[in-house]
């Protein structure tokens, strides 16, 4: 059997930190109130001059040397992000081109913060029926250009940053399952309600930003991560003792909390790493798996599980053997 098996990690945050300290000074808010509802410390905000593709490109290239891999080894180039460089080209062909990779398909999974795990069951596809062998799966963000920093319900959750694994086809158990899904009665609890074809003004004054009914995303996060486990557990016909670590997607602590406890599950088992990074959505998982794994929490042969919940709604899960 062919796996997809993940060769290498990599990530990448913005130099620029904004504290809760930090925010206090621009809005109604306090260091004491965020971190009770969010767990969020800090956040990384890119610089003028930085991009998703940049700092996406960073990422990739950590990952790539983690991985022992060059260009000309690179067959797909997968990016989830919901905040791309550009309308079009897409963000992977911008990274296609800085990395100097040839050929290879290269393209944007847009489903927020699930974009990561959207891209990881792709990557699986194309390795287990040969059309790839090895791929770089990409989450990336630049939240802060669509931030409202005037909106206190909103400007303490997020940051930028990015995360990269690079898969390879293995004969060595790698990703064991996948399931991904979405259901768009959704879409007014948590999104950005201008766009292309929809309220687009391009002047300053018609920026438009995230909206979100945090209470209700709240409900519904925690019962699609506990669903979702189950429902890739049950297809291997194991339980959630099998699992090593639980990485979920980084939206904040009490969300966390609530679904490691619907699933049983210990939060010293538990990735947790939005405190020093805040949600960056499609990068949350990789960024928090790559921090785990370079300070030897996660080792080879551990079994994980990431699941991942976003605007849509969309949502989705992996079983990985790392």
């Amino acid at each position: 059997m062919i796996y997809a098996r993940i060769a290498g990690t990599g990530s990448f945050l913005p130099e620029k930190v904004v504290t809760n300290k930090d925010l206090e000074k621009l809005i109604d808010t306090t260091d004491e109130w965020i971190q009770e509802r969010t767990g969020i410390k800090r956040r990384h905000i890119v610089a003028d001059d930085e991009t998703t593709s940049s700092i996406g490109l960073e990422a990739a290239k950590r990952a790539m040397s983690d991985a022992g891999v060059g260009p000309k080894d690179i067959d797909l180039i997968v990016v989830g992000t919901a905040t791309p460089d550009k309308i079009f080209p897409s963000t992977a062909c911008i990274i296609q081109r800085q990395l100097g990779v040839k050929n290879s398909p290269a393209f944007d999974v847009h489903a927020a913060c699930s974009g990561f795990v959207y891209g990881l069951d792709l990557a699986n596809r194309y390795i287990q029926t040969g059309g790839a062998k090895t791929v770089l799966v990409i989450g990336a963000e630049t939240l802060s250009r669509i931030t409202n920093w005037d909106d206190r319900s909103t400007a303490v959750l997020f940051g930028d940053g990015a995360g990269c694994v690079v898969l390879q086809s293995s004969d060595e158990p790698g990703i064991l399952a996948t399931h991904i899904h979405a259901d768009g009665q959704y879409e007014e609890l948590l999104h950005v309600p201008n766009g292309i074809s929809v309220g687009f003004d391009q002047t300053r004054a018609g920026r438009s930003y995230i909206e979100m009914n945090g209470n209700a995303v709240f409900r519904r996060a925690v019962a699609a991560f506990d669903n979702i486990a189950r429902e890739t557990i049950a297809d291997l016909d194991g339980d959630l003792g099998d699992i090593d670590w639980f990485v979920p997607h980084q939206a904040n602590m009490r969300i966390i909390k609530a679904a490691a406890k619907k699933l049983g599950m210990p939060m010293e088992r538990v990735i947790a790493t939005v405190d020093e990074h805040a949600n960056t959505s499609g990068a949350s998982i990789p960024l928090a798996l790559d921090l785990a794994v370079r300070d030897g929490r996660i080792k080879r042969g551990d079994t994980l599980m990431f699941a991942a919940f976003g605007a849509g709604f969309t949502w989705g899960s992996a079983m990985v053997k790392y």
